[in-house]
């Protein structure tokens, strides 16, 4: 169940979708759709799921949706990297420092509630 306790990692993954969604807008300005939409959508599922995962029904369910939220944030990570190397996009400020501290907080998450 729910607690209205604040609650790290659904704030820190909510205050990094709304960076992507900055990051997407300059990904849009410079014509790039596809890599646009797709950060957008794995950008913000990071914090959909996390959020999710705190209604969960049993702890199964609470890791599986974790889980998700940990393969969504690969893949934004994978983005970034994408872009970093690319010569061809705009210079953008990305959230690096903030994606691989939800990775590691989320990994630690999985890991001490499979050991629960």
């Amino acid at each position: 169940m729910r607690s209205d306790k604040e609650n790290l990692i659904v704030k820190l993954t909510f205050d990094f979708a709304i960076e992507i969604i900055k990051c997407s807008k300059i990904l849009q300005q410079s014509h790039d759709y596809a890599l646009s939409n797709q950060i957008l959508r794995a950008g913000i599922s990071i914090g959909a799921n996390v959020r999710e995962a705190q209604n969960a029904e049993s702890k199964a369910d609470f890791i599986h949706k974790m889980k998700i939220a940990a393969k969504e944030a690969d893949e934004v990570e994978y983005y970034f990297s994408l872009i970093q190397h690319s010569e061809d996009l705009p210079t953008i400020d990305l959230p690096t420092t903030q994606i691989q501290s939800i990775i590691k907080i989320i990994s630690k998450i999985i890991s001490s509630s499979k050991s629960n």
